[in-house]
Parts: C-alpha cells; structure tokens; sequence
C-alpha cells in the first residue's frame, strides 16, 4: 500500500493533517514506484495526484480541492518559489533532503481556471545509470556509438520525444569518454538544465534572465579549449550554426534536436539557414531514440494480439514471435510492466548520404537512402523486442509508427 494511502487513511480516523508530511509521502511514495514526474492538478471536484511511471500517467490520489492552495504553498516554500504570485507560471529547483528520500526535484508551476498545477520532475541518483551497455541499446547499436565516440571531431545529434532518454544517453556518452581518456581529455556542456552533476566534466546551465544564452555560452566555451562539447538541445538558428562550425574545427559535439522522424533532423537544420555542405561535413551520426515498457519478469506469459495488429507484421515474424506481456501482480503494480528500455535508429554517415543531404532529398527518401545503406528502423527493432518475449505488440505500437 502507498504511504500516502496509510497516512490519509489515519488522518480519517482522527490523526491532524500535517501539510508538509502529506508532501513528503506523496514524494516518497512516486520515489518508491520509481516515478519519474509528480502532477498534482485541480480538476471539477477534486485534487488529483498523478505519478508518471514507465513513461505512462498513473492515479496515486484524489485529495480536497480545498487542500491545493496549502499543497502549492508547502511546493513553493521547498522550491524557492514566490508563494503569493499565482497567476503567473514559475520554475525551481528543491535539494535533495531525508525527508523525502534524498532525490533532487524539479518544480513547475502554472496558473488554470480552477487553480495551480504543479508538476514535479523527481532526480534520483541513486536509481539512475550512465553506462551505456545498461541502457539497452542493440549490440549494432552501440557498436556504432562506440565508433563514434572514438572520432576526435564532429557533430553526434540524438533525436525524440521528451522523455525518450536523450539526456541519459549523452551522459553515458560522456561518462563513457571520461572513462576511456581520464584526465587526459577536456569535457564540457551547456544545458538548461544542469539534470544531474558529472564527475570530472565542466556542466554550465544558461540563464536567458541574466543574458546567458546557448550562443552565448558556445561562443566563450570555445575558447575554453575543449576536445568535447555537450549541448543541451539545439533549439535555434544560432546554436546550431555554433554547432556544426564546432564539429569542423576539431572537436567533438555531442546535441540534441526535436524532430519527428531520425533523418528529419536534417530538414530542422536546414530550415534554420545551415548550408547543405555544412551538414554533410560536420555530421557524423544521428540516433533517434525511443522507450518502452519491458514485461514484468513475474507475471509474464503468452499471449496472442489481435489479429488486425498481427497483420501489421511480416509473415515469417507471425508464425516465429514468442508473444508476451505481463498479467499483473503485486511486484508491477498490477501494471503488467517492469522497467523500460531503449529503442534506437542510428544513422551513421557515410559518402552515399552526405550526397543525399547535398542534393537536399527530402526526410523520407533520405530515410529510405538510409535504410539501404544498413540502417534498422526503430519498428524493425522494436518488433524484435516483441518476437523475444520483452514486450507486448500493443506497446510498441503505442510509442513506434508502424514501417509502411
């Protein structure tokens, strides 16, 4: 049972309800489940608490309307936020402390009609992995971010959704680099924001408030004599200019960009102004990304899709597949999912597609010049997941569009 089920329970059999405690359980027990984002949020007759676990919205509790003001209070007290300014959105940071299971929380407000949300981004240091063997990349896959991690220049882009593992990956990268080269090589990052502290790695977190931009922060890092760069995300024109001039003269960058398919990121950066020749030059890889839900390990057992899903996979996969999911039980939650892992689509560059960038094909035909170049999809590879038993069919259909 939740502890904040325990405590509410005792609160109606007379116990006085204490603000800050019902924070801290609903901290813990989100801690617990191995939640990655708290939302509390007011709807029509109650306060709705809500855990993302695996990527996937789940109820913890519905409380009082009439709690959400002290709720908020209590949040903004332990963020550093204005507690009377409500009707404007607010951003903060919470350090880790015992009473809520030694995690680092990231805090966001925003004003609605009915109220506050407040969502609340959990940092676990002690339930997160920067190796990136653990990560769950196909052998293929990590093979080819091996080799390109050992370039000494260029521009690696992973791209995906939000919350699709982007940042782990990049800190593994890096933590893998600083194991391999020790003192020996200069590591440093611009993000917004800084999600966790790495040994031995320069980490700057911009303040666009006090005029610390990615450009900003890009053009003086370069003269900071680095071998690696890390950028949080390329999200304009002149951070990605910055960028690829980066991955030309010598060092190695390593960035994330926001694009609906892996050789669309292409088509972002040349709609923000960078010349064809820059891209083909500068790029080395590009690694989009997604997660899904594993089978929980102690209720998995066969099962059979729906024969309108099954027609979505080729014939010799329908007839070999070990189909699973999980039933539920006690150890998942009665959720039927245990963990996630990673599904990828590296597109490493070669003369073939820096041809097909020159002539500016469009994100399909170079996704298809990929293809036959070598490159596993993220459906190829996701289906391979189903036929071994990890995940069920109905999973990665819900994160992965099906190949035509």
């Amino acid at each position: 049972m939740y502890q904040t089920t325990s405590y509410l329970n005792s609160v109606s059999a007379g116990t006085a309800l204490e603000i800050p405690t019902l924070v801290n359980v609903l901290i813990i027990d989100a801690v617990k489940a191995n939640a990655s984002d708290i939302h509390i949020e007011p709807w029509e007759t109650s306060l709705v608490v809500r855990i993302r676990i695996s990527g996937v919205l789940t109820e913890l509790a519905h409380l009082p309307l009439d709690l959400g003001e002290k709720i908020t209070g209590r949040v903004k007290v332990m963020s550093n936020l204005i507690g009377y300014i409500t009707d404007l959105p607010q951003e903060g940071h919470a350090p880790a402390s015992p009473d809520y299971g030694n995690v680092e929380l990231r805090v966001s407000t925003f004003p609605t009609v009915r109220g506050e949300k407040i969502v609340i981004r959990i940092f676990d240091p002690a339930n997160r992995s920067f190796d990136l063997a653990s990560l769950g990349f196909d052998e293929e896959t990590l093979h080819a971010l091996l080799k390109l991690l050992a370039r000494p220049s260029g521009l690696i882009l992973l791209t995906g959704p939000t919350g699709s593992g982007k940042t782990t990956a990049i800190y593994a990268s890096l933590c893998h680099l600083i194991s391999k080269a020790g003192t020996a090589m200069s590591l440093s990052t611009v993000e917004d924001p800084v999600e966790f502290h790495l040994p031995m790695i320069s980490q700057a977190q911009i303040n666009p408030a006090k005029e610390f931009t990615y450009p900003i922060a890009l053009r003086s890092l370069m003269r900071q004599d680095p071998e690696v760069i890390m950028i949080g995300e390329i999200r304009d024109p002149e951070t990605a200019a910055i960028a690829v001039q980066a991955g030309l003269t010598g060092h190695l960058v390593i960035s994330t960009t926001h694009s609906g398919s892996t050789a669309g990121v292409f088509a972002r950066l040349l709609n923000m102004g960078i010349e064809p020749f820059l891209l083909a030059s500068s790029v080395i890889g590009v690694l989009g990304l997604r997660l899904i839900r594993k089978n929980c390990a102690y209720c998995s057992e066969p099962y059979e899709p729906a024969p309108g899903l099954l027609s979505l996979l080729p014939e010799h996969l329908r007839e070999t597949a070990s189909f699973r999911r999980g039933g539920g039980c006690s150890e998942c939650m009665h959720t039927g999912f245990g963990g996630r892992t990673a599904v990828t689509e590296m597109m490493v560059m070669d003369d073939v597609l820096r041809d097909a960038i020159l002539q500016k094909l469009p994100s399909r035909s170079l996704q298809d010049v990929a293809i036959q170049r070598g490159m596993k999809t993220l459906w190829q590879l996701g289906l391979t997941r189903v036929a071994g038993g990890q995940a069920p069919l109905e999973e990665i259909l819900r994160v992965i569009a099906a190949d035509d």
